[in-house]
């Protein structure tokens, strides 16, 4: 995932836009993915436009070295090459509601590291609902695959260094205000029963199999 370099196109929605209805509809998606989605992106490949060097990096790599960027475009960078890596995986992490569970070594991981499927909810949905202002709340994986869940402010990104995001859920309010005004978590309620579980299963198999390159 992220693997490109400049410029960084708008990849479209691994659904249609009305897949993930009655959790997301489609006004939802379409104004969450086309307009402030494809805002980041734009944003990012502005702020890159007149640094050739750093148009060769993919956006992990460019996330993971924010601070020996040069500093005019250091912020740029950090909320809109977030915002984009960010929505990225969001959109790649939901699939239509059929409320799959996890299964396989990421369920085993999941059950040794919190203590069951459930306790895992109930920490994942504190750490969404409690988020102050607008961020995200991730489950992530060390490289010898160890859980935890992080929580970021704004479009900020875990360190990417020394840890692999698996799965992640959008708490900024345009994620979910169309249709749930500030019941934020009914919202999270609700996301559980998106999560594509086959695909966040994949990503952490690829972790402890060493098979990660970002």
């Amino acid at each position: 995932m992220n693997a490109e370099t400049y410029p960084f196109v708008v990849r479209p929605l691994p659904y249609e836009y009305d897949a993930l209805v009655p959790v997301l509809d489609a006004e939802t998606l379409t104004f969450h993915h086309d307009k402030h989605y494809k805002t980041y992106v734009d944003n990012l490949n502005s702020a890159l436009a007149d640094y050739p060097e750093l148009q060769k990096m993919s956006l992990p790599e460019l996330l993971s070295n924010i601070n020996h960027l040069p500093a005019a475009v250091q912020t740029a960078v950090r909320n809109n090459g977030g915002g984009v890596y960010n929505h990225e995986l969001y959109f790649d992490s939901m699939k239509s509601p059929v409320g799959q569970e996890p299964s396989g070594a990421l369920a085993e991981a999941i059950n040794r590291d919190f203590g069951s499927y459930k306790q895992w909810k109930e920490k994942m949905k504190q750490a969404a609902v409690s988020k102050f202002g607008s961020g995200w709340a991730w489950l992530v994986t060390d490289r010898d695959g160890n859980l935890s869940i992080v929580q970021t402010a704004n479009q900020d990104v875990p360190d990417l260094e020394e840890v692999i995001p698996i799965l992640l859920i959008d708490v900024w309010e345009h994620a979910y205000y169309l249709q749930y005004q500030n019941r934020r978590a009914d919202y999270v309620d609700c996301w559980f029963g998106l999560i594509n579980w086959r695909k966040a299963g994949r990503r952490y198999e690829d972790v402890i199999a060493g098979n990660n390159q970002e």
